[in-house]
């Protein structure tokens, strides 16, 4: 079992236990459901006593949150060590949220080549409109990152693995090189969770989350969540609310209730992914497969030094490039549902070829497709089968 050094507790416990404090539950086992916008108070007195609070969980103004959101932060503050968590309607708006708290107009962000795309998009598009500067980079560059700094550098973004191509980067390395130069480090950590990695234990000073995925766990929710150091922690509470950011109660609540199963949900998860991953390994149509847990993977080093387990998510390439058969195979396929996200119970896939291809510091040179899958809890028989079917289809149509 996985201890927690803080409190000499395991993580499983705490995953149970996150955010179950007295203030937010009552007498009863799960926080209650609290929605509002208006606050209302018996007296000028109470209204003050409030406004005082107001950054530190006391219900003040629905769009502040109420004692549900406040009950979610105070989880990932547990799981996270971290000074404080702001939860936002989804992944994304976390991620913005984030890189706009820390960036002007004149600065310099280094954006890790791998990330997902709607962050690529909203780097090449709203922070160019802004006048912030980009350079991407190598995931796998690690302390050398470090020749990339100008003077103008105030931000150095990561996301590992990568959520397509699943390269694994040297957090620790690249969180060194960033303090040393008095830099904000953050992070996409959706991928790992706290259950399997936790960012500022190595030197990160933000890490976010869609909860979307594998914390909530059951593709209902629409949440993002980003947990601060105490250095940063004021300023991006103060940006993000200034920007109007704010989730939905019943997200939040949703989401909670994922956090209990989240332990035993990532290892049937990971335990599957492993499972066929090892398998799509010797298949004579996959050339190679990119699980961050096998040494195929770019950066595997850095995946077993730092990360206690996976999940789901794993991508192969195949050695045949055929667009019609490739249709085909993901047409065919009954358990392996065609779908954007990932980190519910199901499984899916997605062509991620041209995805894989859109990139500025970094060349890709497979030739095949690449084929994106989450494995879910299905039956690891019943998945395998769907996915021999589907790779005979591919090779009966080249």
């Amino acid at each position: 079992m996985k201890k927690d050094t803080k409190l000499n507790t395991t993580l499983d416990t705490k995953l149970v236990n996150a955010g179950r404090h007295k203030k937010f539950t009552g007498s009863a086992v799960n926080p209650s459901l609290v929605r509002a916008s208006t606050i209302v108070f018996d007296s000028v007195a109470e209204m003050s006593e409030a406004a005082r609070g107001r950054d530190d969980g006391v219900a003040y103004y629905g769009r502040r949150g109420t004692s549900t959101t406040f009950a979610l932060s105070q989880a990932m503050i547990d799981l996270e060590n971290a000074a404080g968590c702001y939860v936002y309607s989804c992944g994304t708006a976390a991620i913005t949220s984030c890189l706009l708290s820390f960036l002007s107009a004149g600065d310099h962000l280094l954006m890790v080549d791998s990330v997902y795309e709607p962050t690529r998009e909203f780097v090449d598009e709203t922070l160019t409109r802004l006048q912030i500067e980009t350079d991407y980079y190598n995931p796998l560059l690690g302390a050398d990152i470090e020749h990339l700094i100008k003077s103008n550098t105030k931000v150095i973004f990561m996301e590992s693995p990568g959520s397509l191509t699943m390269e694994v980067q040297d957090v620790p390395a690249i969180s060194r090189v960033a303090s040393a130069h008095g830099l904000v480090t953050m992070i996409d950590n959706t991928y790992a969770t706290p259950f399997n990695f936790r960012p500022l234990d190595s030197g990160v000073d933000i890490s976010i989350h869609s909860a979307t995925k594998y914390l909530s766990g059951h593709s209902d929710v629409m949440l993002g969540v980003a947990s601060a150091n105490e250095r940063t922690w004021r300023q991006l509470q103060k940006n993000s609310y200034q920007l109007g950011q704010c989730a939905s109660v019943d997200d939040c609540y949703t989401t909670l209730r994922g956090l209990r199963t989240l332990p035993v949900r990532m290892r049937q998860h990971s335990e599957n992914a492993l499972k066929l991953a090892s398998w799509l390994s010797s298949h004579s149509l996959v050339d190679h497969v990119r699980h961050p847990a096998l040494p195929t993977c770019p950066g595997h080093e850095s995946y077993s030094a730092d990360f206690s387990g996976g999940n789901g998510l794993f991508s192969f390439v195949l050695k045949e490039f055929n667009t019609d058969a490739l249709t085909k195979m993901l047409d065919s396929f009954s358990y392996f549902k065609l779908g954007f996200s990932w980190g519910g119970y199901e499984s899916l896939v997605l062509s991620a070829t041209h995805f894989s291809k859109r990139r500025t510091a970094t060349d890709w040179h497979a030739t095949g497709h690449l084929v994106r899958l989450h494995v879910g809890l299905e039956d690891f028989e019943d998945l395998q089968a769907d996915l021999a079917t589907g790779l005979n289809t591919f090779q009966d149509n080249l």
